[in-house]
């Protein structure tokens, strides 16, 4: 059971019955804490600019005037309270995954579809917090990473991942249990830094790869699967070091 204290949330929406619903979500929700309602994303940001640091987490709408959800969600940056969008319109769920909104719940909504959406920012929170109460020595033996995709987060056993290829400001885990890869917004660089350097190994600057996955290598190409992935120069030197400890 968490010992964590129920999150801080706040709830903005321009539409009157909307604000009430998602309040009222909140209030019966054993977990979440409700600080305020807002009826537009100027007023919202006025109250977090006067009381920094004292929410968690804002179910915003996203259509409402002179700031909308989602410019509210790029003021706040990643230092801001965690954000779930509320909204009439499916189409902007991809801009609510570029700002690093943990969901986007689709107008009109019930209980059920709130509380599942509430229950990954508690799981975030928990995450956030665990690494606080953990030894310090527990990252060396971790055998998991986890990875915020499709508005979730992920665990993912380390031994199960392929290769991770970068795409831009994404990353694609190419995963051996199944043939559909997790999509993750964070550079390739952030994930190198994630990855135990003993176990993975960034060899071309699009592609980091599991050492022990590698079934061939052929003229500075390396097989894994059915994929062929190149050997990059400024990556060459470091790859050749690691074949010649098992050559």
């Amino acid at each position: 059971m968490s010992t964590l204290p129920p999150l801080r949330t706040i709830a903005v929406d321009d539409e009157p019955l909307a604000l009430g619903l998602v309040g009222s979500f909140v209030q019966k929700t054993p977990f979440l804490e409700l600080v305020g309602k807002f009826g537009s994303a100027v007023e919202a940001l006025k109250y977090l600019h006067e009381h920094p640091g004292s929410v968690d987490l804002a179910f915003l709408d996203i259509q409402m005037q002179e700031l909308n959800g989602l410019e509210l969600a790029r003021v706040l940056g990643p230092t801001g309270p965690r954000v779930i969008f509320t909204t009439a319109f499916p189409q902007y769920a991809l801009d609510g995954y570029r700002v690093d909104a943990l969901d986007y719940l689709v107008k009109p909504f019930n209980y059920e579809e709130f509380l599942r959406a509430a229950g990954k920012a508690r799981a975030y929170a928990e995450l956030v917090a665990a690494p606080a109460t953990a030894p310090a020595a527990a990252a060396d033996d971790e055998e998991y990473l986890f990875l915020k995709a499709e508005y979730q987060l992920v665990r993912v056993a380390l031994s199960d991942v392929l290769y991770v290829e970068g795409l831009k400001d994404y990353v694609k885990v190419h995963l051996k249990s199944t043939p559909r890869a997790l999509l993750s917004l964070m550079s390739l660089k952030a994930m190198e830094e994630k990855l135990p350097a003993r176990r993975f190994m960034r060899i071309h600057r699009s592609f980091i790869v599991a050492l022990d996955k590698i079934e061939a290598v052929r003229r500075l190409t390396v097989q894994i699967g059915a994929v062929t992935i190149p050997v990059g120069d400024q990556y060459k030197e470091a790859f050749l070091q690691f074949l010649s400890r098992w050559s």
